[in-house]
């Protein structure tokens, strides 16, 4: 009953129906599984408080992001990145990527989508491209591609990680190789795949949007949130109260010399994703009970201990199935679960990671940021299928999976 409960409350959640927000279905799950006596008030308040790291980090990242839009420093990047372009969609589509996997590195993956895409489809609109597809594009392969660049740049590593976060050395040796080749591949997939757009010609920008001292302000605390949140890391200590402190104190700068209200830049921040988290956290707290996790570590780990990089590879191949299926997010929160069940040899931690940041390219429902790139799209008034992007990543992902899993083998 647990499971099945979890599954029917998990999928209504990451696609909701009826135009109904995906956390009321989570926290009705939570709700349903303590209030029918399947999980003690007690263990929900575990799970509830696991949650605690996670929901810090992304209030301080979504709200680092939302003060970068407003006061104009993602429109100003890419205004300069188009200026630089001069006047070929190719180099455009170069800087956008190469500002993506900067944004998805120091702000999360989630940022890139949400503040990055609107920036983009303005510059291509100023520019007068006929097709801004690539560009747009970009933005959400990135998004994910760049997930394992630094510790910070998806909370699903987080959730993976735990306690047990590495810092930056360690996690720099053993991703630096895994996150070239995703991002190689990924962008070689992009130019191929999109080449015909891009030829397509574009006005040359002249002038890029000049920036603000309060969208200085932002930047630099942006930096400076991003580099403590790296060091802080290295104590092993949980970094999301840091995180979500530093960009309190960034917000209050900012606010002091800035014409936007406090209040507006609250509002535009998307919280209905901290009461999704809470509620999937629980529910994977009630599957955690079935012994359902400790079951699949147990079966794990023999092959792991025997042949690590094959369980690394197998384990790789299920969690990307199962994000595409049922989306990274609740996915992670079971893969974690799983690895903390019992030690495993550290590849296939590794490998279950890169499987849940870089797999979710595969199909529109993957991801949380790609599930926000189409509103972000829609908004602006683009329209892109999951067909279209289907086609695209069924085309970029194998290779893209196949080249970080050789560069986890050679780190």
């Amino acid at each position: 009953m647990v499971l099945g409960l979890c599954v029917i409350f998990t999928l209504l959640a990451v696609f909701p129906p009826f135009g109904v927000p995906g956390f009321a279905f989570a926290l009705g799950g939570a709700a349903v599984l303590v209030g029918f006596g399947l999980l003690p008030l007690a263990v929900a308040a575990v799970g509830v408080a696991r949650s605690v790291d996670v929901c810090c980090f992304l209030s301080g990242m979504m709200l680092l992001a939302e003060l970068c839009r407003q006061e104009g420093v993602f429109a100003t990047i890419a205004g300069h990145a188009a200026r630089l372009a001069g006047g070929s969609a190719s180099r455009l589509f170069g800087l956008v990527f190469l500002v993506g996997i900067l944004v998805t590195a120091l702000l999360s993956n989630d940022a890139t989508v949400v503040v990055l895409t609107p920036a983009v489809a303005a510059i291509a609109r100023a520019a007068g491209m006929e097709k801004p597809a690539p560009l747009l594009f970009a933005c959400a392969f990135v998004a994910n591609a760049g997930s394992f660049v630094l510790p910070i740049a998806n909370p699903a590593n987080l959730v993976l990680y735990g306690q047990q976060m590495p810092s930056l050395l360690p996690w720099l040796a053993h991703y630096s190789l895994p996150s070239a080749g995703a991002l190689l591949m990924t962008y070689l997939g992009l130019r191929l795949t999109q080449r015909a757009a891009l030829a397509a010609p574009m006005a040359p920008v002249i002038e890029a949007p000049r920036l603000s001292l309060p969208g200085v302000m932002a930047a630099l605390g942006t930096c400076g949130t991003a580099a403590l949140m790296l060091a802080w890391s290295a104590s092993g200590r949980p970094f999301g109260p840091v995180t979500l402190a530093a960009a309190l104190g960034t917000a209050l700068l900012v606010w002091l010399r800035s014409e936007m209200p406090p209040g507006r830049t609250l509002r535009h921040i998307a919280w209905g994703v901290l009461p999704l988290v809470v509620g999937l956290f629980v529910m994977v707290t009630a599957v955690d009970r079935t012994g359902l996790t400790g079951t699949l570590a147990a079966r794990l780990a023999p092959l792991a201990t025997a042949a690590p990089l094959r369980a690394g590879a197998a384990v790789l191949g299920l969690v990307t199935m199962a994000s595409n299926i049922a989306n990274n997010l609740p996915v992670g929160l079971l893969t974690g679960q799983v690895l903390a069940a019992t030690a495993l040899p550290h590849q296939v931690r590794e490998a279950a990671l890169i499987g849940v940041d870089l797999g979710p390219n595969f199909s529109v429902t993957g991801s949380l940021a790609t599930i926000l790139w189409l509103t972000a799209l829609k908004r602006d008034g683009y329209a892109i299928t999951s067909g279209q992007f289907l086609r695209i990543g069924a085309i970029i992902t194998p290779p893209a999976l196949a080249l970080a899993l050789a560069g986890l083998a050679l780190s």
